[in-house]
């Protein structure tokens, strides 16, 4: 499923303009990023949470050239469902 297909879903379902549900959804894509960018959790409760991970520094090798690089420690945008979200995926048919 798209951006583009979920703003249909919703203007089928609700009937709101879709410039504004397009408009709705990139500011809230918008939102989520800044406060990850900030260090800031997001929480959706029943949906599930957007979170900051570390990942720690390691070793890696280039296989080509026969050489070890190290790669610094970073930080990750990932996302961490809800029990009840993934309850509802578990169980779907």
């Amino acid at each position: 499923m798209t951006k583009a297909d979920i703003v249909n879903e919703i203007y089928k379902s609700t009937g709101i303009d879709k410039a504004a549900v397009l408009a709705t959804i990139e500011k809230f894509m918008e939102v989520v990023k800044d406060n990850l960018a900030q260090g800031e959790h997001v929480y959706l409760r029943g949906f599930g949470s957007f979170i900051i991970k570390t990942r720690s520094e390691k070793t890696a090798r280039n296989i080509s050239k026969n050489t070890t690089i190290i790669i610094p420690e970073h930080k990750i945008p990932a996302f961490k469902p809800a029990r009840v979200f993934m309850e509802e995926v578990k169980n779907a048919k």
